[in-house]
């Protein structure tokens, strides 16, 4: 099992004081963090309290002061290493879907599924799989996708949506969101073709919620689909499935982006910036705004910018 060394949750204020009273009594050296209420240090570990009310330990210490000091003492209630005990679901087979690239001007759209059941979650206890959103490694991504891939039970998908065909269902459906559904749906129908090799088989699907209204994918799905619970939920990256699922989108989005690069000569930055905003203006000098499409998203307003074209007035968003 992978030491932890990182551990965060929310403390009252009455749990707040009296952690800071056993700090003080175990002789922890106190230190000054920006935004934080108190903050201390020792040997083998240092903690912030800030003043949102969210506790960070970190260092090599954690487990044991999260063991000995702050469940039994603070919280008193014991979870750490009785996760799966406390909450079965945590091994319920299921399916995580995720995508990457969405948010990337140049690129495709990358959208991953994992199955996984108690066996591959077990299996993964100290590899690191967590949201690909916090690991910056191409590196560390491309090795723990070959990871999830060849681990024995897990059952994978990934479907990228090159630029060209993103273009043309971006211009055929007008919204970002649907576009997401339909590409969450085809993960899921594809997963449920390959049913035959999950044992037990799934009992749900998570995704995060991407769209105000969670009948959105559900719409897109087929008959197989519809078969099975669809869960949706706000950072969903949480649960481990969906979590494999997003190392396996941002996987294929890096290296379809490095293909593309390869391909046309260039360098695409990743994201929206202004590094990106000067490589697409440069593209279109050097290829012509017709190349554009076969390696951006063309909605983004950038390529508008990159073509010497007006842009539309922003809208301000209001919540229905």
């Amino acid at each position: 099992m992978k030491p932890l060394t990182l551990h965060t949750c929310k403390l009252t204020d009455d749990q707040a004081s009296a952690l800071r009273t056993a700090l003080e009594a175990r002789h922890w050296r106190p230190r000054t963090v920006p935004f934080a209420r108190f903050a201390f240090e020792s040997d083998q570990a240092n903690l912030v309290f800030y003043e949102s009310g969210k506790l960070v330990v970190q260092g090599k210490g954690t487990a044991e002061f999260v063991e000995f000091l702050l469940e039994p003492e603070i919280l008193q209630e014991v979870r750490l290493g009785y996760e799966t005990v406390l909450n079965p679901d945590l091994l319920l087979p299921r399916i995580g879907v995720d995508e990457s690239g969405k948010g990337d001007f140049f690129g495709p759209l990358s959208i991953a599924g994992v199955y996984v059941n108690e066996a591959v979650i077990r299996s993964w206890a100290d590899i690191g799989i967590r949201d690909s959103k916090n690991i910056s490694s191409d590196r560390k991504i491309s090795e723990l996708a070959e990871k999830i891939r060849a681990t024995p039970g897990c059952v994978t998908d990934c479907v990228v949506v090159g630029n060209e065909a993103y273009n043309r269902l971006y211009a055929k459906m007008r919204s970002v969101n649907t576009l997401l559904a339909w590409g969450h749906a085809r993960v899921i129908e594809n997963l449920l073709g390959k049913r035959y090799q999950m044992q037990p088989p799934p009992v749900k699907a998570i995704s995060d919620q991407f769209a105000a209204s969670k009948s959105v994918i559900e719409k897109a799905l087929m008959a197989q689909g519809r078969e099975l619970q669809l869960v949706q939920r706000h950072k969903a990256e949480e649960d481990i499935a969906v979590a494999a699922a997003s190392i396996l989108a941002r996987d294929g989005f890096v290296k379809a982006l490095a293909k593309l690069e390869q391909d046309f000569g260039v360098k695409l930055p990743k994201g929206a910036s202004a590094a990106v905003d000067a490589a697409a203006k440069q593209f279109v000098e050097s290829r012509g705004a017709v190349e554009l499409g076969k390696v951006s998203k063309l909605h983004f307003r950038t390529a508008l910018r990159a073509q010497g074209l007006p842009e539309p007035p922003k809208t301000e968003w209001r919540k229905r």
